[in-house]
């Protein structure tokens, strides 16, 4: 099958042809600032040098008839007619409670994707209009909604409750959810197929670091905890998110800088994290270059995230009473070996062992842990888009 993946946000699109059956990447690209006064689009077809359109694209509708346009384009298109798509698969952050696998799209899902709009109201209002824009369009072509939170479904009551009074998890949902579950789904499957390990009796957890960053622990291929919670504000420090914190912080903040609620959560989200810490960068790599040149913010910065990062591994170590193989994956995880390095280092004590010269290989799937270590650790690159092809033509 060809399906097109599509990821939609406020103001872009991302998308990726793929055929399932190679699994090779016919064209990808994104589609920047749209509803801008110009906006752009970046198409990258395989086999051909890529190309650059600017033009302004009044609403996602008009930025998926440029994706349409340009896959199917004489010069730069990868197939000669729309009909040659199977299948469209689309990134919906949060199905809530609703959706614990992906699932094809008809309007009681639309309408039960919208009723978690108030969980993710960034994220899912943005989905909803790319499904639509490509319903519009593609009026015979079966969609499929694939959920961040889906994978996450079976982590027990004791992981996902708040112990806040029972009446908010039972009137509003209020629970942690957990995110990335597209990713961690498909790096844990091949964390153990990479092992040599049976995934129905392992016991894996997969750290996504990047500038969103989670960590979750996998159990017999079954997500059993994650640091993300209600929102992908909580667990770790990332690029510009604060991660967890002691909640009465909130209310300090606000009453000694006279902030609205509104200011004191884009503080939260939008400078905090290892940028605001630093005061360099939300990006790792100005982070180490700041480090050689001995910025003593950006080796805090840095010594905080390891730290975290830490710290959940070990408790999802105990929660699931040992571990078998640990991934790294996403921009951090995959492209900086001294992350990868100092977070080891904490766990020399469980005879892991770390073998320096496949650790400084960048973005390959690579066996970093010796071959005595105690428990695996490997390099395993994410590709989200992939396994959002997989999940709708598993569910066609």
């Amino acid at each position: 099958m060809i399906v097109l993946v599509i990821n939609c946000g406020s103001s872009s699109l991302k998308y990726q042809l793929i055929n399932s059956e190679t699994n090779q990447v016919m064209a990808g690209g994104i589609c920047e600032r749209i509803g801008m006064e110009m906006g752009d689009l970046k198409h990258k077809p395989a086999g051909h040098e890529p190309v650059e359109i600017d033009v302004k694209m009044e609403n996602h509708e008009v930025a998926v008839s440029m994706v349409l346009n340009a896959l199917t384009d004489k010069n730069y298109g990868v197939i000669k007619d729309l009909s040659e798509i199977d299948a469209v698969g689309h990134r919906v952050v949060h199905g809530g409670e609703k959706f614990a696998a992906s699932t094809l799209i008809t309007d009681e899902v639309i309408k039960a994707i919208e009723e978690c709009n108030d969980l993710a109201p960034l994220h899912n209002p943005a989905n909803l209009i790319g499904i639509r824009a490509c319903q519009s369009l593609m009026k015979d072509v079966p969609m499929v909604a694939v959920f961040d939170t889906a994978f996450h479904q079976t982590i027990p009551d004791k992981a996902y409750l708040y112990a806040l009074p029972l009446d908010y998890y039972e009137k509003y949902k209020i629970r942690k959810y957990g995110f990335h579950g597209t990713s961690h789904s498909y790096v844990s499957k091949r964390l153990a197929e990479f092992c040599g390990l049976d995934i129905n009796n392992s016991k894996l957890i997969v750290c996504h670091l990047g500038n969103g960053a989670s960590i979750t622990a996998v159990q017999n291929g079954k997500s059993v905890d994650t640091s993300m919670g209600f929102t992908p504000l909580s667990g770790l420090v990332m690029g510009t998110r604060s991660g967890d914190i002691d909640p009465s912080i909130i209310e300090f903040i606000a009453k000694k800088e006279n902030k609205s609620l509104d200011e004191i959560m884009h503080l939260l989200n939008k400078e905090s994290g290892v940028q605001g810490m630093s005061q360099v960068s939300s990006d790792f790599r100005d982070i180490n270059k700041a480090m050689q040149q001995g910025n003593e913010k950006a080796r805090m910065a840095f010594d905080v995230f390891v730290y975290r990062v830490v710290k959940y591994i070990g408790g999802f170590i105990a929660s699931m009473n040992g571990v078998d193989a640990i991934a790294f994956t996403a921009g951090v995880g995959e492209n900086d070996p001294k992350v990868r390095y100092d977070v080891c280092q904490y766990f020399k004590y469980m005879g892991i062992t770390i073998d320096e010269e496949a650790n400084k290989l960048r973005g390959r799937e690579v066996m970093i842990s010796t071959p005595d270590s105690k428990v695996k650790v490997a390099v395993i690159p994410t590709n989200e888009e992939l396994a959002i092809a997989r999940e709708t033509v598993a569910l066609l």
